[in-house]
């Protein structure tokens, strides 16, 4: 950044009016969290000088100190130029209103399970649940919601990388959870044995092999194991979906993002009578089946 830019840009007003020009000329594609420039641009300039992310208007005929201003164009100058994702900067992210550690062992939580989780899937999951897994936890973010939406609730979460496993055990050591979750490293449902489940959700790879090919930027940050998941992005759903009935109690609910990949699915799998919960994401990219439907 110029020094006349550091020179002239005084207030909070002038630098998020800096920031979203500049992220616009630059570019930079929006979906860890935020899904503008504005929006970006707000979140790390209120992270950036330590106030409150929800509190913007307040603050924007503040005046900044010179050491106030150098530490937002060091982080704005990252975002541009390395395309950085904001959540990887600031090592945090934001889930339905919970908080969540960060880092590029991870990808950034973002998942269309969160507010069916906090709903506690109804009206489709009937009775009490006393047991929970979330398979492919990242940073451990829905297997922590699971554990408050489940007051009662033992939760198990697995993950094939054992650094995403660190992220998570921080997590939820963060929510003081130690005692209900408990963390597998491994493959799906491999280090689990025979143990069952009132609830099974999963946010797994699911991008297609071309979709990697074309991911903007920001997304190669993330781990690529965290992405991809063969030819049509179904590899590990397969999985999934062969050996969830065995590890579901009776009633039991499986629960599965995939994207958009519905068509692709219900080619493949023609017998199921699948649920699509209307959400946010759209009717095709999460998908609900009962133990006796699977």
């Amino acid at each position: 950044m110029s020094d006349s830019a550091l020179r002239e840009l005084q207030t909070l007003r002038d630098w998020l009016r800096h920031a979203v020009s500049r992220f616009h000329a630059a570019g930079l594609h929006f979906g860890h969290g935020s899904g503008e420039a504005y929006d970006e641009a707000a979140y790390l300039i209120l992270h950036g000088l330590h106030l409150p992310i929800d509190r913007l208007d307040p603050f924007l005929d503040a005046r900044l100190l010179p050491e106030e201003r150098q530490r937002l164009a060091h982080l704005l100058e990252r975002r541009i130029q390395e395309r950085i994702p904001a959540a990887y900067l600031t090592r945090e992210a934001w889930l339905q209103g919970y908080r969540f550690y960060v880092d590029e062992r991870v990808i950034v939580p973002r998942s269309f399970l969160a507010p069916l989780i906090l709903d506690h899937f109804q009206p489709w999951l009937e009775g009490q649940v006393h047991t929970a897994l979330d398979l492919c936890t990242g940073s451990g973010c829905l297997a922590i919601l699971l554990a408050e939406s489940f007051p009662h609730a033992r939760v198990d979460a697995v993950d094939l990388s054992a650094q995403a496993l660190e992220v998570a055990a921080r997590n939820v050591a963060d929510y003081g959870l130690e005692e209900r979750v408990r963390l597998y490293e491994g493959d799906l449902f491999a280090p689990l044995a025979d143990r069952t489940y009132d609830l099974i959700v999963s946010n797994p790879p699911y991008v297609d092999a071309a979709a990697v090919a074309a991911l903007p930027p920001e997304y190669r940050h993330e781990p690529r194991l965290a992405l991809g998941s063969g030819e049509d992005g179904l590899d590990a759903t397969r999985i999934i979906l062969r050996q969830a009935a065995a590890h579901l109690n009776p009633g039991g609910l499986l629960a599965v993002e995939i994207g958009h990949h519905r068509h692709a699915l219900e080619t493949a799998f023609p017998e199921p009578d699948f649920i699509w919960p209307e959400i946010e994401g759209g009717e095709d990219t999460v998908f609900l089946l009962s133990r006796e439907q699977l």
